[in-house]
């Protein structure tokens, strides 16, 4: 029990651009796991952000895939999943958020909320993950605090509780005061240093002393109206998905990212129970259980190895004892468990409920997998959606044939984009949610896999699985719709409707098959 309540496993999430990577960095700072913050926008003289590893994320500024760091702060183990925050990826980042108990989003505070966010915002209330809200970018001219608290409850459909607040903003930006632990925090612009901490009392004379007769006189109002407006906080609110504390500050300059991590520890919730179609799986169950919610090919080149992302859901993981793989119907025994500081692995003896494992991959795993200590337990909620781009995929390079049909399989297997192989020309297609995708798994064949691709247009309007109880009707729909059939790797069933209208019609005509839009039925 004193391992499950010292676990603390969260996702960062948000629009792209707020600073999601950069906020993930400050943590690491703190956690001591790095001695310098690397930036996101890198040139020749700064290092590159943590948990961007990949090529294509350094020279592009952004994230491409979730990346998983772990480190211990204070007496606490901190897990944290940096998803990426452009809409192309958002498979990756709703299927972490499976993983995580808790969710810090954050708001620049120049735009304010969103459509991204909003999304995101959307499966966190579904599975009723707790949230805290961190409004980012103080440094430079935003919103005024006020209208970004309403901007929040209106848009996420959440109450808000500000548990710091922001003494001006931009250029005349002084500071914050902290109303968790009721100190003020002065701000010098800093990058790579953390900002000193000052008790004081906001009725004392010592306050105008700091930041100004004016400035004084509008944080004593200000704190006043918060507390007459939003109630106080109550952390039962908090686990339970209803009420958000929100924190001000600037990632880039450290500032008030300590803040936020001295909370976070102490109000977000330890590893919580997991859903599966069986029953309710506790933390403290005996018996170990988890399941894979990603797999990443090639983290570390040198190997091409591949690794399946296993979170721990109850029990204790052990290295080289045997565990029983639910899908395959067979045991498998792990020699090297590996955790994770983005790109930088370590073997592990042990892992408790809340951690992340990493398993050596050499095909056995999809995601969606469980492992358990021989019962037949199927965790849900880890759906492909049904992608809406198509291109064909093309040989570039005849020589290479091998290495382009590796790349596509391991690539797939990761779920950054889904295969189908269409029954009548017996092409290969694939199919993603944005554009970005074709780029990035582009670039990923010829750099890891040295092998070239070349796309070819493919004008369908969505992808759909289907089934029925009725086979003739079926087998009559396969028939009719012949050019439009398609296989998956699972060698499902899969139509390729190239117009609403189409799609709308087939639903009319054929009562008896059900059209589904996720991979999970």
């Amino acid at each position: 029990m004193k391992e499950i309540e010292r676990r603390r496993t969260f996702a960062i999430v948000s629009h792209p651009d707020a600073g999601k990577t950069t906020l993930t960095e400050k943590f690491l700072l703190f956690g001591g796991q790095i001695q310098v913050a690397g930036a996101v926008k890198s040139n020749k003289i700064r290092k590159t952000a943590t948990s961007d590893w990949m090529d294509i994320e350094k020279q592009r500024g952004i994230s491409v895939t979730t990346s998983v760091m772990e480190f211990d702060y204070k007496d606490y183990k901190i897990n944290i999943l940096d998803t990426p925050g452009h809409q192309d990826f958002a498979e990756d980042t709703f299927r972490t958020l499976t993983a995580v108990d808790s969710v810090i989003i954050v708001i620049d505070s120049v735009k304010g909320v969103e459509l991204q966010t909003r999304r995101l915002m959307e499966v966190c209330r579904m599975r009723k993950t707790p949230v805290i809200v961190f409004i980012n970018k103080l440094d430079r001219e935003g919103n005024d605090p006020f209208y970004l608290l309403d901007e929040l409850e209106e848009e996420l459909q959440i109450r808000v509780r500000p548990l710091s607040w922001p003494i001006e903003k931009g250029v005349r930006f002084k500071g914050v005061y902290n109303i968790f632990e009721q100190k003020l925090d002065l701000f010098t612009p800093d990058k790579q240093k953390v900002t000193e901490k000052v008790e004081v009392d906001v009725n004392s004379p010592d306050l105008e002393a700091r930041v100004g007769e004016r400035e004084a006189k509008k944080l004593r109002s200000d704190l006043e109206l918060i507390d007459g407006v939003y109630e106080p906080f109550d952390r039962r609110q908090y686990l339970d998905g209803n009420l958000a504390p929100v924190f001000f500050g600037s990632a880039l300059n450290n500032f008030g990212v300590q803040e936020l991590l001295n909370c976070f520890v102490k109000i977000a919730p330890s590893p919580r129970p997991t859903q599966a179609m069986e029953r309710m799986v506790e933390p403290d169950d005996p018996g170990f259980t988890g399941f894979i919610f990603k797999i990443t090919a090639n983290i570390d080149p040198n190997h091409r190895s591949s690794v399946a992302f296993c979170k721990v859901c109850s029990g204790r993981f052990l290295r080289n004892e045997s565990y029983y793989h639910v899908r395959l119907d067979r045991n498998f025994r792990f020699s090297s468990p590996i955790q994770f500081m983005a790109q930088r692995k370590s073997t592990i003896e042990e892992a408790w409920p809340g951690d992340i494992v990493g398993l050596p991959n050499t095909g056995n795993f999809k995601i969606g997998d469980t492992l358990t200590q021989g019962e037949k337990l199927h965790f849900k909620g880890l759906p492909s959606f049904s992608p809406e781009m198509f291109k064909y995929i093309e040989n570039a390079d005849p020589m290479r044939a091998k290495q382009l049909a590796k790349g596509i399989d391991q690539l797939m297997g990761e779920g950054v984009a889904q295969m189908f192989v269409n029954q009548f020309n017996g092409r290969k297609l694939i199919g993603t949610v944005g554009q970005l995708q074709f780029e990035v798994i582009q670039y990923r064949l010829e750099h890891e896999y040295n092998a070239l691709c070349c796309w070819e247009p493919a004008s369908f309007y969505k992808a759909c699985w289907i089934e029925s109880n009725d086979n003739a009707e079926l087998e009559m729909f396969k028939k009719r719709k012949y050019q439009f059939m398609a296989a998956d790797i699972e060698g499902r069933d899969v139509f390729l409707a190239d117009s609403e209208y189409v799609l709308q019609m087939a639903q009319i005509d054929f009562k008896n098959i059900k059209f589904h839009f996720t991979s999970e039925f």
